[in-house]
């Protein structure tokens, strides 16, 4: 009881917001639910005069939610599946989140655009959007700004790939797997990889670009694993430093990502129950669950974002989002011509 008196207001209202955001992101799947909520979130924030006794509930949501909506993440990944398809674009993934992560790396340096935010927008560049960043920001203690900011830069280029990319496509002279291969290793977030994909498999009747461009995305998805891991230590070896200069007591338990753990054991469960004979449509409630509990995360993440602030600061971060778009196309294109796919 005491848990819903604290926490039940603000999980609420954060409900409320995800339901018409969902709706919306179902028509409109180029901007997606999440990137709606966030916007949602940020307009309320600036009606409500007193959030005191929502403010558990959104934050709450914006940190807890956001982990559960990762862990239900895995249910839509079959590594069998993956394994056989996926394996072909494994070099060109591999070279496409080296670049974005170097990319970011160096603007972090040269700009100095805040450590967070670049691993943030390098990490949601190359490997899944926001899904990448809602399960990287608990590990390395992103603020719900950081969030919020980072899922902007990357919807702004989602929206651009997703419009630009199939003609961009034909005009370079792709090969129907050689677009499913771009826009699976090019593309940013899912959502956005399935627009690009189906509007190429419209413009070439019979082409079926989407499913290539789905397992490679999928392949791509699997980087959050090794990546939240290594971050997570790396984050380990600095607030041991730290503890060890008097600034704090360093605990393991506080800052490993547990639930990323869970995420894999969902993929494996996943993955078994397909080879024992379960449908894959089994598991398709587990995903929509997924996708519900991230758009009401960001719900609550826009409601603990100044909109103001977020707009004054906000040229560097697109800087570094464009410059890893780039950099990733490019690449991938690259990579495609040197393995003779394309």
């Amino acid at each position: 009881m005491d848990f819903l008196q604290k926490k039940g207001p603000g999980i609420l209202l954060c409900l409320a917001i995800a339901l018409p955001c969902l709706m919306l992101g179902k028509q409109l799947p180029v901007v997606g639910g999440p990137v709606f909520a966030i916007l949602a979130g940020m307009v309320i924030t600036l009606v409500l005069k007193d959030k005191s006794k929502l403010q558990g509930g959104i934050t709450f949501t914006s940190k807890k939610i956001l982990q559960y909506a990762v862990i239900l993440l895995g249910f839509g990944l079959n590594l069998s599946e993956i394994a056989k398809v996926g394996m072909q674009s494994l070099p060109i993934i591999l070279s496409t989140i080296t670049t974005s992560l170097v990319i970011a790396f160096l603007l972090h340096k040269l700009v100095r655009i805040p450590s967070n935010i670049s691993t943030l927008v390098g990490v949601g560049s190359s490997i899944c959007g926001g899904s990448a960043i809602a399960a990287t920001a608990p590990v390395i203690g992103a603020d719900d700004e950081e969030i919020a900011q980072s899922i902007s830069v990357i919807f702004l280029f989602n929206v651009i790939a997703a419009l630009v990319f199939p003609s961009l496509g034909a005009a370079l002279g792709f090969s129907n797997e050689g677009f499913g291969l771009f826009a699976g290793t090019a593309v940013n977030d899912t959502s956005s990889v399935t627009a690009a994909a189906s509007a190429w498999d419209g413009m070439h009747p019979g082409a079926n670009a989407l499913d290539t461009a789905t397992i490679v995305k999928l392949t791509r998805t699997l980087a959050i694993i090794p990546i939240t891991l290594v971050l997570a230590f790396w984050r380990t070896a600095q607030m041991k430093k730290a503890g060890g200069k008097g600034e704090g007591n360093f605990s393991l338990k506080k800052v490993f990502p547990f639930f990323i753990l869970f995420f894999v054991l969902a993929s494996l469960i996943t993955t078994v129950s397909v080879l024992a004979g379960v449908e894959v449509g089994f598991f398709k409630p587990f995903k929509e669950l997924s996708k519900f509990f991230i758009i009401m995360a960001m719900a609550a993440i826009g409601m603990n974002t100044n909109i103001v602030k977020l707009v004054k600061t906000g040229g560097k971060p697109i800087l570094m989002g464009f410059s890893c778009w780039v950099g990733i196309a490019c690449v991938s294109v690259l990579m495609q011509r040197l393995l003779g796919i394309w």
